[in-house]
């Protein structure tokens, strides 16, 4: 079995908290009630977007493995405007604290359609222009788009996985998922 769900900004990418005690932040389990299913990779709490749950280890190492290099894609939201040059060095890798990222696809794209409202919303500061990029990587170090982003002097304001290789969103909302065919 494979799940797709659209992962709402706040959530754990985990059925638990094992924070700290007494701790109530969401999780999974308050929106998937599938026994056996675990997320095939991860997302930032802050993050948004799509995560993938199975009960299949092979399925779910090939998924999240970085070895596999299964593409996935992202919608960030930036301050700042990239020039060129800044958008030229994620297709030729970034040298962050942990080694030098893979080459990655990247493009300004206009604010993606369909895009829900997150909660809480973004900070919005008159004199500090934002947009969006589509940024492609083949790899998943921790936090990896975020710092990728701030490497390039454009932090991420709001960060959204729209695929995973061929898996997409396809309008789910947030919270939503679906079982979908595997390939």
């Amino acid at each position: 079995m494979l799940i797709a769900f659209n992962k709402p900004y706040g959530v754990l990418s985990q059925f638990t908290d094992k924070g700290t005690a007494g701790s109530t932040r969401p999780t999974l389990s308050a929106y998937i009630d599938v026994p056996g299913v675990y997320p095939a990779g991860r997302l930032d709490r802050d993050s948004e977007g799509l995560l993938l749950l199975t009960d299949d280890g092979k399925l779910q190492a090939r998924i999240a493995e970085p070895k596999h290099k299964m593409e996935k894609t992202y919608w960030a939201q930036v301050e700042g405007l990239p020039d060129e040059a800044a958008l030229q060095a994620f297709r030729t890798g970034l040298d962050l604290k942990d080694g030098r990222t893979r080459p990655a696809r990247v493009a300004l794209i206009d604010e993606p359609p369909g895009l829900w409202e997150r909660d809480p919303p973004i900070r919005y500061r008159k004199s500090v222009p934002d947009c969006w990029l589509e940024i492609n990587i083949s790899e998943g170090k921790n936090r990896q788009v975020r710092r990728m982003t701030a490497a390039i002097g454009h932090p991420t304001l709001r960060l959204i996985r729209c695929s995973i290789g061929d898996w997409m969103l396809d309008g789910l909302k947030p919270g939503e998922w679906r079982a979908v065919d595997v390939s």
